[in-house]
């Protein structure tokens, strides 16, 4: 017993510090996610969004801490009895989320590693019988080192979770696992490989054959049958490959423009998912540096969710010589974690990208 507990000790212990230190480096991604689980078509609590960003904070900081507690051995009833609500929730909610196919990805290692439903609720099944293990053994769960010593490990892990998470909320994400990160190309994230697998779909054929109701399924071609057909149903039973970027365009007045400005060779895109929500004082600084832009003669375009009426009036505000297309809001969330945000690119691929705090480290490059 004395070993399965130290066992399950570690594991339980790693996984939350490196599963909250994942989300740790970018809350705000996690904090999105969060809301996708209060809006109105999954838990249907759409009082807890606005606070989506704190709550997100405050549960991978927690997810870490309770990780270093367990692994030291830190007020172990505490420990043991935080871990158990906390993989109790996330069991449900990650059953819940897989069974009613309302949340296709957890968000439990961010965007470093991608599970389906069921793979999350299996992970989270495991970690609850592991944590059961630990309660059961309990009395094996010793602690290490001195009583201060532990406080000062505790204490020091979560100054260092609260300093990172500032960091990281005023700047951007120190890694970035996205599809859009800094020496991606677009274009090529949006493409399928060669010989990638095909998704499989299989094809239900109604037909009323001579009065009666015949199903003939099929993985694509028309049944050969005598009789009026009536409908066809169709199931994805095997999924094909999916390209990292599947979802972005630059649209104005219904027609996509993403493919000609990807290949442009110097290109400035201001990007701000929701102008009603973006940080305003920021546009004079993205003023000036997109006149600086224009004068090195870079192609400057705006990319928003918002209405076009609105960007306009923000646009004449600020007196801004760009324009705004429309993107996908979850895009545009996914591209930068800024609120606005700025990047560079040269035919599609992302040479520098910087929070609106950073924007004076903006990499304007002279011919």
């Amino acid at each position: 017993m004395n070993y399965l507990v130290t066992l399950a000790r570690l594991i339980v212990g790693a996984l939350f510090i490196i599963s909250g230190l994942i989300k740790l480096n970018d809350p705000v991604g996690f904090s999105f996610k969060l809301e996708e689980y209060f809006s109105q078509g999954v838990l249907d609590l759409p009082f807890f969004m606005p606070y989506a960003l704190a709550i997100a904070i405050f549960v991978v900081v927690l997810e870490v801490l309770l990780g270093v507690m367990l692994l030291v051995g830190f007020r172990k009833k505490f420990t043991l009895w935080s871990l158990l609500l906390m993989i109790a929730f996330f069991t449900f909610l990650t059953f819940y989320s897989a069974f009613y196919n309302k949340v296709t990805d957890c968000g439990c290692f961010g965007d470093a590693i991608k599970l389906t439903p069921w793979e999350s609720f299996i992970k989270d099944v495991v970690l609850l019988v592991l944590i059961l293990l630990l309660w059961v053994g309990n009395r094996h769960v010793q602690p290490f080192f001195t009583n201060r010593a532990r406080h000062i490990v505790v204490v020091t892990a979560l100054v260092l979770c609260v300093f990172y998470a500032n960091h990281v909320l005023n700047h951007l994400p120190e890694i970035d696992f996205r599809p859009y990160r800094i020496g991606a190309n677009i274009e090529q994230g949006m493409s399928v490989p060669e010989g990638a697998p095909r998704p499989i779909f299989e094809y239900a054929w109604k037909f009323n054959v001579g009065g009666e109701e015949k199903v003939i399924v099929t993985n694509g071609e028309y049944p050969s049958v005598e009789g009026e057909f009536v409908d066809v149903e169709t199931t994805e039973i095997q999924k094909g490959y999916e390209p990292p970027i599947h979802d972005f365009t630059i649209e104005r007045d219904g027609e996509d423009f993403a493919s000609s400005l990807l290949r442009e060779p110097k290109l400035v895109m201001v990007v701000a998912y929701d102008l009603r929500k973006t940080n305003t004082a920021a546009f004079d600084e993205i003023k000036l540096i997109t006149d600086e832009a224009l004068r090195k003669h870079y192609r400057v375009i705006g990319l928003s969710a918002s209405d076009s009426e609105y960007s306009r009036q923000l646009a004449e505000h600020y007196k801004l010589n760009f324009e705004f297309y429309f993107t996908d809001e979850t895009a545009l969330k996914t591209i930068v974690r800024s609120n606005p945000g700025v990047l560079i690119l040269n035919e599609g691929t992302i040479k520098d990208k910087v929070h609106f705090n950073d924007l004076d480290h903006l990499n304007l490059e002279n011919d």
